[in-house]
């Protein structure tokens, strides 16, 4: 079947089940948490945003939003909540936006993602 894991819908109803850590690589700079993996013209419009900010696709990372909880630690120094709530428990600079999806196109949130962008600046 191609099977290559499972994942676990909730794994809080399993008594005693710790879901393993996630480490991130080192050259890990920003940390895209979102229901959605970029891809085609979201992926275009993700690597424009990096360019923005002096990053590549080598610096960057995606995780589903429900796997926030079983990061490792970690040095980022951007954490983009896209489609999902902000979680200001992790330290870093923290933008907040729609899904990608919704964004590429859309003149008004483009600016505003742009806006935070610049607030860390």
């Amino acid at each position: 079947m191609g099977i290559q894991c499972y994942e676990l819908s909730h794994p809080e109803r399993l008594q005693g089940y710790q879901a393993p850590c996630i480490a991130l690589q080192a050259s890990c700079q920003l940390l895209l948490v979102s229901p959605q993996y970029p891809k085609n013209e979201t992926a275009i419009m993700f690597e424009k945003v990096l360019k923005s900010i002096n990053l590549g696709l080598g610096q960057a990372q995606h995780i589903y939003p429900q796997q926030v909880s079983q990061l490792a630690e970690h040095q980022l120094e951007w954490i983009w909540f896209a489609g999902c709530d902000a979680q200001p428990e992790l330290e870093g600079k923290i933008l907040s936006s729609p899904l990608l999806s919704d964004i590429d196109g859309n003149n008004e949130q483009r600016r505003a993602l742009w806006q935070q962008i610049c607030s860390y600046k």
